[in-house]
């Protein structure tokens, strides 16, 4: 396999961009569910709220789009080499990500955002869109490192055919770093 500039860039960039995605799930799981647990179901919604209003902007959406497209475009582009079993395999992950999201969190979302008495919005949203985000960040943290072997292999691919390199295994662990 001989690697071009379109091809390293585009698998560079999908991993840049799903290691930025996977942040963002794991950051809620981790650090902002966690906190907004600890407040009053008035202050739980409006924080929620604004949340779900400021993360739809452009750069979010270069990172949580780039992502699921850029993954899509590597894996086309290495389709039928070693590398493109992990890009494919990355991609599949991440759609079932944009899936959760599609399909779970955002009409969460979207009902939090009704008038309505606080406790009963929060009772309806908190428990299913954590549980969700949970599979979001499990979903895009394996993308993140499927896209991650994808390209260590690549470069050492790309290595393999221009000169020769210890190890003859693509899938020996002891060859996966340069």
């Amino acid at each position: 396999m001989t690697n071009t500039p379109t091809r390293t860039a585009a698998l560079i960039a999908a991993t840049i961009t799903m290691n930025l995605s996977a942040g963002v799930f794991y950051i809620f799981a981790c650090a902002v569910m966690p906190a907004l647990a600890r407040s009053d179901d008035r202050t739980y919604v409006e924080v929620m709220r604004n949340i779900n209003t400021v993360i739809q902007n452009p750069v979010f959406f270069l990172s949580f789009m780039g992502a699921l497209l850029l993954t899509g475009l590597s894996a086309w582009q290495l389709r039928g080499t070693p590398c493109g079993r992990w890009a494919g395999s990355a991609l599949l992950a991440y759609a079932l990500v944009f899936v959760v999201t599609t399909t779970f969190s955002i009409p969460l979302n979207n009902a939090l955002a009704a008038k309505g008495d606080p406790a009963a919005l929060r009772e309806h949203f908190e428990g299913p869109w954590v549980a969700w985000n949970a599979v979001r960040a499990v979903g895009s943290a394996l993308a993140l490192g499927l896209l991650t072997r994808a390209l260590l292999l690549y470069g050492r691919l790309g290595r393999s055919a221009q000169a020769p390199t210890v190890g003859t295994d693509p899938l020996d662990a002891t060859d996966w770093l340069p």
